[in-house]
């Protein structure tokens, strides 16, 4: 631990497969800051790319493979990721992390974590599955931690898949903090969805009245629409 006023990173381990690599760096995380911690995708492993991805992205992300190799969609994709990373890596490496679902306590079919950066407009939230048994996954709501209990957020799925059909994504969201972290959201972790980042944002009453009054002129335009024309 004292190495951390010498070295600017640190590889955890040579164990590179991507469901390994969610304890290990759960673990190394409770002494060194994401920053410093070196998370490379690697060909270790069965999981998909964008599973290994995903787990890379709690830290340092990093890239160990043929970049030849990947097919036209994986290549998109990891292009896609870098530039998504880009946009978080300041809330991982200086955020604060707060610990959700740990994967080792028993029972656990998902771990997951959130990383909150000092102002609590912006956070990063990341579940990854860790038991491919059937129906494994989130069965209930996950309640988070470190947001602003009085600030509403705007948030969505980010870091997905080329070709994923939309309706299987979390989509935008407006909540509060105090809901967020009271009830809790199911981010729909299983073995379909292994994987799932969501991006935090925060937003303000006014956008979320504007939201409303467009989705209520909506719906009564096709209420009238049907009531006049059918």
């Amino acid at each position: 631990y004292g190495a951390l006023q010498y070295f600017t990173e640190f590889w955890p381990s040579d164990n590179t497969d991507a469901l390994e690599r969610i304890f290990i760096q759960w673990s190394y995380s409770f002494f060194f800051p994401a920053i410093a911690t070196c998370n490379h995708v690697t060909d270790w492993g069965k999981q998909s790319l964008k599973f290994r991805t995903d787990v890379a992205m709690m830290g340092k992300l990093g890239y160990d493979i043929v970049v030849s190799e990947l097919d036209s969609n994986e290549l998109l994709f990891s292009q896609q990721a870098l530039q998504i990373y880009d946009r978080l890596k300041d809330t991982i490496w200086h955020g604060d992390l707060f610990r959700l679902v740990s994967p080792y306590r028993s029972g656990n079919d998902v771990a997951s974590l959130i990383f909150v950066n000092e102002q609590r407009d912006h956070a990063v939230w990341f579940t990854y599955l860790i038991n491919n048994r059937y129906r494994a996954g989130t069965s209930r709501p996950i309640r988070l931690k470190g947001i602003d209990p009085t600030k509403i957020y705007k948030f969505q799925e980010i870091n997905i898949y080329p070709g994923t059909d939309n309706w299987t994504v979390v989509n935008v969201n407006n909540l509060s903090g105090d809901y967020l972290m009271t009830l809790g959201f199911d981010p729909m972790v299983n073995i379909q969805r292994p994987s799932v980042i969501i991006e935090f944002q925060l937003t303000n009453g006014v956008q979320i009245l504007k939201c409303f009054l467009n989705n209520f002129s909506r719906y009564y335009l096709i209420m009238f629409y049907m009531f006049v024309f059918l």
